[in-house]
């Protein structure tokens, strides 16, 4: 089904949001802009109009009789001196027109892509959860191609076409003022009637724009799951969908360029009616109106170079609707609220004990609704180094708490404490550079072994970082690899196996050597032996520090200080593995579960 297009004042408004934003980059670089702008006036001033001028001054002299060939210098050589001159300052312009908006545009463009790239880091994960990572990266190539085509457009097109009205009209006026009275009806027409149609495409263009950033999308999840694809046997499903987008932007760009041809049609047809005047009065000029011969030639060059530049008008208009509707998409974006985001001066976090307390925690996900509660007046005391399990069955909330103890998503209600400071208050790059955050799918970059190690701690030598791949147990096969270290991982870690991934993945938390330490699931794609070496590791890391192990092979939190078991959102049993194996609650239960007793004893009754 084809997603509704933009409504025309939707649309308007965001292309005001887009220019905002394309008018503070360039502000940031006036200069330069102020630079293409005069060489863009210069350019059209000296070639398109001081030629022709000098041109009719030489005509008016030769209707007056024939010239002496010995007083062809004399009368003519100021004219030609000036004509060369003329088109001399005119190449020079545009030469000139060229680097300047080059200049600009490279420098804005650096602006746009920086501001991109900080506004979409410091989104919240819900933003990212609702979006195809493709897409954005298509939406961002878009916005900043965009700025590019409307920088262009205006240099050469729109202070053309806007200096071929003034100059025209301005040189013409004195000289037959009827005729400027008339090509000016025609123009104030030309450009309501192209305002107007134009304005009933943008919605097209950024319909357009958006089936196009669909299709990105499309095919990057496809991509980046391959995998699943291939193994599923899959591939003329993601075919079809993939197709499917395809016609999309098919039946899109055809309405886009139906409604472009339409409005060329009209607007050529003024164009038609202007040079007819034009013809009228060139024709009956001299007999109406006592007008020379070279101003004659002057008001037909001038008003065919301005026919040329309006017939560009249509194209312009065109073309500046595509990179509006290009830069649509990543405008909606960056002008969504930061669900998380920081108080202004918020103070680095400083963690000296790295005690935790969930004080009254209430939160549900922004898609959710109030009474969908993941947490409800939670509370949770974790002393400073002590080593607690999070166990329950899916569902009960164990690794929403640690997303909201690492703030990649904000309370409704209570708060959340470190050392006694509320981690909303202080600056979120300082709050996760406390913790050592190990997730169930490593999160590797598709660089070295060595640098997605030392990525918490790009400083760390290269002996530090041996060290800790050695004491999460992942040197024993990096050294076996044919570049060692320097081996690139691909994307999102593919050329190692699961188990590899984590013992990177470890390894990194262990170089970053933060205070507070959280691992959710951080085994699990682990053989058993791998799991016995990971586990030694993690048993000296987690050695005086606060540290929260989520877990459902309960194996992996057996030998933890304390087990919390979570279910619906609150806390059902607490204790130490012992006092809760034989407590006849939800852990003994899953313990059973995962030990076989459960099965015995149900064989046993039998």
């Amino acid at each position: 089904m084809r997603a509704a297009s933009p409504n025309l004042k939707v649309s308007s408004d965001v292309t005001r949001q887009t220019l905002r934003h394309y008018w503070a980059v360039t502000a940031r670089h006036l200069p330069w802009f102020v630079g293409a702008v005069l060489s863009s006036l210069g350019f059209v001033f000296f070639l398109s109009y001081m030629n022709p001028y000098l041109m009719g001054l030489v005509i008016d002299r030769v209707s007056e009789g024939r010239t002496a060939a010995a007083d062809v210098l004399p009368v003519f050589g100021p004219v030609m001196a000036a004509l060369v001159a003329v088109n001399a300052v005119g190449q020079a312009c545009s030469k000139l027109q060229d680097y300047f908006t080059a200049k600009v545009e490279i420098l804005a463009t650096y602006d746009l892509t920086t501001q991109a790239f900080d506004t979409l880091s410091n989104q919240s994960m819900t933003f990212y959860a609702n979006r195809f990572g493709g897409s954005l990266v298509s939406q961002v190539q878009r916005f900043c191609g965009a700025y590019t085509t409307l920088m262009d457009c205006l240099q050469y097109a729109v202070i053309p076409i806007c200096s071929a009205v003034v100059f025209t009209i301005g040189l013409l006026a004195a000289e037959v003022p009827v005729y400027v009275c008339v090509l000016s009806l025609f123009l104030v027409v030309y450009v309501c009637v192209v305002y107007r149609l134009y304005s009933r495409i943008l919605p097209a263009n950024a319909e357009a724009a958006a089936a196009g950033n669909r299709l990105s999308g499309q095919l990057a999840d496809a991509v980046t799951n391959i995998m699943a694809v291939k193994t599923s046997g899959r591939e003329d499903y993601e075919r079809g969908r993939f197709d499917d987008a395809s016609r999309e932007v098919r039946a899109a760009d055809s309405r886009r360029m139906r409604a472009n041809i339409r409005c060329g049609a009209a607007t050529s047809s003024i164009i038609v009616l202007i040079m007819a005047a034009c013809t009228v009065f060139v024709a009956g000029g001299n007999a109406w109106f006592g007008v020379t011969p070279g101003v004659l030639v002057m008001m037909f060059n001038y008003t065919y170079s301005l026919t040329m530049q309006f017939n560009r008008l249509s194209s312009t208009f065109s073309t500046l609707n595509r990179a509006f509707g290009d830069a649509y998409d990543l405008t909606v974006a960056l002008g969504e609220p930061l669900l998380v985001a920081d108080a202004p001066g918020a103070p680095a976090l400083e963690v000296t004990e790295g005690a935790i307390d969930f004080e009254g925690v209430t939160f549900h996900y922004p898609d959710a609704d109030d009474e969908d509660r993941v947490f409800s007046d939670f509370t949770l005391h974790v002393p400073a180094g002590q080593r607690v399990g999070l166990v329950g069955r899916s569902g009960s909330g164990k690794t929403t708490l640690t997303t909201l103890l690492l703030r990649l998503a904000d309370l409704q209600g209570g708060r959340i404490l470190i050392d006694g400071q509320d981690v909303s208050a202080a600056a979120q790059a300082s709050l996760r550079r406390s913790i050592s955050y190990v997730p169930q799918e490593p999160l590797l970059f598709h660089r070295s072994i060595r640098d997605n190690i030392a990525y918490g701690r790009p400083d760390a030598t290269d002996e530090e970082v041996r060290a800790a791949a050695e004491r999460a147990n992942a040197l024993e096969f990096i050294d076996r690899l044919p570049q060692g270290m320097d081996t690139m991982v691909g994307e999102r870690g593919v050329k190692l196996s699961g188990g590899q991934r984590q013992r990177v993945a470890i390894a990194r938390a262990i170089l970053t050597d933060a205070p507070i330490l959280v691992l959710d699931e951080a085994t699990s794609a682990l053989d058993s032996e791998s799991e016995r070496l990971i586990q030694e590791a993690l048993a000296t890391l987690m050695e005086g520090r606060t540290s929260i192990v989520v877990a459902h092979r309960l194996s992996t939190v057996a030998s933890l200080d304390r087990i919390v078991v979570l279910q619906d959102g609150k806390v059902v049993e607490d204790g130490t593995h012992g006092e809760l194996v034989g407590a006849g609650g939800a852990y003994e239960m899953l313990w059973d579960r995962q030990t076989g007793a459960f099965l015995d004893e149900e064989g046993d009754g039998q």
